[in-house]
């Protein structure tokens, strides 16, 4: 069980630091290139870097994917904090070793975006995807949530792969 739980606040943490840390540096390029507060580049689509497919465009999502549930506005933050909780309660009564690694990646990620909520009224997502069409603008944090959602899958679909201990 110990040896479960530290693979589990590990991997929570780790994505949670990386994605954090990510984030900061979009937010402080964002300031330098625009010269505003970080107050100042809320409400904004600022772009930070052009390229042919992947663009790097600040934005502060108020929903979740493709803006949906903006208007929970103030509770979507605390109704997710509340399904990350029970996720993460869930995961640790079932104590299957195989679950740490993958719950920690999804648990930490949601944390993330969840404390940009907290912190800046919105997720900040930054990565505008615009190859052949317009995708949507995300951020490490949502890449790391559909990792560990499609290991999770995978583990559910072929038990085998997950020993019980």
């Amino acid at each position: 069980m110990a040896r479960f739980l530290l693979a589990l606040f590990l991997a929570l943490t780790g994505i949670f630091i990386i994605d954090q840390g990510i984030k900061d540096i979009v937010l402080l390029k964002a300031m330098e290139i625009y010269d505003l507060p970080t107050e100042g580049l809320y409400g904004k689509a600022l772009d930070i870097y052009e390229a042919s497919c992947i663009n790097l465009r600040l934005v502060f999502n108020e929903g979740v994917a493709f803006s949906m549930l903006a208007f929970l506005q103030e509770w979507l933050k605390w109704i997710q904090l509340v399904l990350i909780s029970g996720i993460l309660i869930y995961i640790i009564q079932l104590k299957k070793a195989c679950y740490a690694i993958p719950a920690g990646i999804l648990v930490g990620a949601g944390l993330s975006n969840i404390y940009d909520r907290f912190a800046h009224g919105g997720v900040v997502d930054y990565l505008f995807w615009h190859c052949g069409f317009d995708f949507a603008i995300f951020n490490f944090a949502d890449v790391m949530i559909d990792l560990a959602i499609v290991w999770l899958l995978v583990l559910n679909l072929r038990p085998q792969l997950c020993k019980v201990k």
